[in-house]
């Protein structure tokens, strides 16, 4: 266990959550970190099971541009927007977090879901620096955050990419962390939640940030 994780949480009355499969990866993982957290899980790119669920995921690793261009063509990128305004909690994770904004460095000239703004861009190549970021990193967490209740001050959690989001309003930014330049890590506005880094493979940490996601269903 990463050092300042929280001990094993606790698991909520069972909800029913609909994690987006759109083809991008990644998706296991993230099942099996709820379904032992006590959760009904359903992966599933049917629009009626996604806009039926208590809370919706969207995760994924990959290409900006291929995501994208993969959700349009299954229609999923209207049902995202439902959802997401829907009022029900919604979960970004990695790369599901770079898809709710506006656009990417990794993908000129593809509009992303536009449901929050800002900007994805590359990491700087700072000199002793490893471009993906790879590995466990500490956040400095916004206080009074949602997401992030109960955890210590900077919680260690686990990284892979090579873009990194820029909000524009940075009233939505829940975390940051550093890594050649201060990284918006994690949002939260409304219903609406994300994160660069992977919860599910965040050990204990992780846990608890899902829990408390959970928590709000």
């Amino acid at each position: 266990m990463k050092n300042g994780a929280p001990g094993k949480t606790g698991k909520q009355f069972m909800k029913n959550i609909a994690i987006i499969d759109y083809d991008a990866g990644n998706l296991g993982s993230v099942q099996k970190a709820l379904e032992y957290l006590g959760q009904k899980v359903v992966v599933t790119k049917e629009p009626g099971e996604i806009l039926g669920a208590d809370g919706v995921v969207l995760p994924g690793v990959g290409a900006f541009g291929d995501a994208m261009e993969k959700l349009r063509r299954s229609r999923l990128d209207e049902v995202i927007r439902q959802a997401a305004g829907s009022g029900k909690p919604f979960l970004g994770i990695c790369l599901g977090l770079q898809l709710l904004f506006e656009s990417s460095e990794e993908s000129a000239g593809v509009q992303g879901l536009s449901v929050l703004r800002g900007k994805i861009l590359r990491i700087p190549e700072t000199a002793g620096l490893k471009i993906p970021h790879i590995g466990w990193n500490s956040l400095e967490v916004t206080p009074g955050t949602r997401l992030f209740r109960g955890l210590p001050e900077n919680p260690f959690v686990y990284f892979v990419h090579s873009y990194y989001l820029r909000a524009e309003n940075t009233a939505d930014v829940a975390a940051v962390a550093k890594y050649g330049t201060p990284i918006h890590a994690a949002v939260e506005r409304g219903n609406l939640f994300a994160c660069q880094f992977h919860p599910e493979k965040s050990g204990e940490t992780g846990l608890a940030i899902l829990n408390n996601f959970i928590g709000l269903l």
